[in-house]
């Protein structure tokens, strides 16, 4: 089994700035893509940001220039720094992580994010 923990979600104002984090543990291979998806009320989820073990990263054009995703091979941790945050930001922020060496793809639970004033 996989575990992943992430943290770093809460209320802020527009403009503000938050990181999420999401730890991975447990039965883990090698862990190749590792991102961040969002699903905000009465919308689809959708890809936020993505990196692979190598560093590449994909971007959604909503939070190209604002976003960035980074990670810790070594901590089998992602990380998302959003800056510039705007209300349409506002959604449930869920971690995805592929472990290639295994073939299995994993969940987190998800952190809410919150832009309000």
């Amino acid at each position: 089994q996989v575990q992943l923990v992430e943290s770093g979600g809460g209320l802020v104002q527009p403009g503000g700035s938050l990181t999420l984090s999401c730890a991975a543990s447990g039965s883990i291979f090698s862990l190749n893509a590792m991102g961040w998806y969002r699903q905000a009320p009465g919308k689809q989820r959708e890809l936020v940001a993505v990196i692979i073990r190598a560093g590449r990263t994909t971007y959604a054009d909503s939070v190209k220039g604002r976003f960035t995703i980074s990670r810790d091979n070594a901590k089998n941790t992602v990380y998302l720094q959003m800056n510039s945050l705007k209300p349409e930001d506002t959604a449930v922020y869920v971690c995805h992580v592929e472990d290639a060496g295994r073939g299995t793809v994993h969940w987190g639970q998800g952190t809410q994010v919150t832009v309000s004033s």
